[in-house]
């Protein structure tokens, strides 16, 4: 057991140091970034609806009361591609991302208790504007924006089901992360562009509780109600910026001539209550059907880059979700496609982002599949979204998206009593 704790906490130490590009949206220039959903695939297949699921031997990340479910040591690991079709009003293009959504190891301590950890992406940042300035035709100045980088997350989570079938839980997350961004301006016959830059680096800790309660109300019927409690907190931004000149060419290769200003800055990032409530019905191992419903005041910026802001703002926030499971026959030995579990759901997403007085919404469906890996609880999970953020008014953009996830749900147990010495 020790060796393979010990394995796992290599895997995410070694994952820190991975550089991924995680992002291609416009969106990621605001904040922090692309704000990443903390769902496991399953729940993401689901339509995000998770706050009242638990498993022996699958982890769910909404509510950390399910941990205390858990019966066999779960390994969980996901990928994900993202396909964006970005859309101006004038012009249409593509582009797509691969990355590491999280590496999850939960485990249970005694009967009704269970421990979660492990290393989640919670935002990311990866942009690239161009605008462009036209007379009669002939280019006379042009600003490119880029960004990249974005936050990660490393959490641990306790649940504990109490009688009753009530389960309360808790989790605690460090989040942390670099984030790059510049303003390249170039205009006809100047000998020389200028670039603005800045590099920060965000911290922060962050706490969520959790409960969830399981009634039988018929035979073959069972209710599931949950509620999460993500605490305020803060995420602190230090870093410097600089405006400085370079020479007004196409190279690739920026080497300032001069540094006009630079000096440092620091922020406060503030993350007020978010609650999550859910509830659903179905059949134990059969089938269920569900619905969640969060909510959160708006987030707050002070000092540093965001004092001058005046392009955007944000406001309250809020994700309805509905979505649910089948399972023809979980326990088929003859038959593999019988227990298959398939996954389907819808969401829609009050961003809380407002962008030159328009509100930005997002919208989604997703669909997914567990497969069972032979005759073990171990599974591989498919899960694929389609959606759409965003609008063409008032010179904004588009994005038509596609996400497709992938993770491994792999099973052991640890603690086995000796039968005989």
């Amino acid at each position: 057991m020790i060796k393979k704790i010990v394995v796992f906490t290599f895997l995410v130490i070694s994952t820190y140091s991975f550089a991924q590009s995680t992002s291609t949206s416009p969106y990621s220039f605001f904040g922090i970034g692309d704000q990443e959903k903390i769902k496991s695939v399953e729940e993401f297949s689901m339509g995000l609806m998770g706050g009242t699921m638990d498993s022996e031997y699958q982890l769910s990340f909404t509510n950390p009361a399910s941990y205390g479910a858990l019966r066999l040591t779960t390994y969980a690991l996901s990928l994900g591609n993202r396909v964006n079709r970005i859309d101006d009003g004038l012009n249409k293009q593509a582009s797509s991302t691969v990355s590491l959504n999280y590496l999850a190891l939960g485990f249970p301590i005694k009967e009704n208790q269970g421990l979660a950890m492990g290393l989640q992406l919670n935002s990311a940042v990866g942009y690239s504007l161009l605008g462009e300035i036209y007379d009669n035709d002939i280019l006379i100045e042009s600003n490119l924006l880029s960004g990249d980088g974005g936050t990660n997350r490393v959490f641990l989570g306790y649940g504990y089901k109490l009688p009753h079938n009530i389960s309360l839980g808790i989790e605690v997350a460090y989040i942390f992360g670099g984030i790059d961004n510049s303003i390249l301006n170039r205009r006809l016959n100047v000998e020389l562009a200028t670039k603005y830059q800045t590099k920060s680096h965000v911290k922060g800790l962050s706490y969520k509780l959790g409960a969830q309660y399981n009634k039988d109300i018929s035979t073959n019927l069972r209710l599931k109600l949950g509620t999460t409690f993500e605490l305020g907190y803060n995420l602190n931004e230090k870093g410097d910026q600089r405006l400085f000149s370079l020479d007004n060419t196409n190279r690739e290769t920026v080497i300032p001539r001069e540094i006009l200003s630079a000096n440092d800055f620091e922020a406060t990032i503030k993350y007020p209550l978010k609650t999550i409530l859910s509830a659903g019905v179905g059949q134990e191992n059969k089938w269920f059907v569900g619905t969640e419903y969060s909510f959160q005041d708006a987030i707050t910026f002070n000092g540093g880059i965001y004092n001058n802001n005046t392009a955007y703002n944000y406001i309250d926030s809020n994700v309805i979700s509905f979505g649910g499971f089948y399972i023809p026959k979980y326990n088929s030995i003859s038959n593999y496609w019988q227990r298959i579990i398939y996954r389907a759901g819808f969401n829609y997403k009050k961003l809380g982002l407002v962008i030159d007085n328009t509100q930005i919404n997002d919208y989604g469906m997703s669909f997914g599949v567990s497969l069972p890996m032979g005759l073990q609880l171990s599974n591989i999970n498919f899960g694929f979204e389609i959606g759409r953020r965003g609008t063409t008014d008032n010179n904004l953009v588009e994005e038509n998206y596609y996400n497709f996830k992938l993770s491994l749900s792999l099973n052991d147990k640890w603690f086995k009593k000796r039968t005989i010495n």
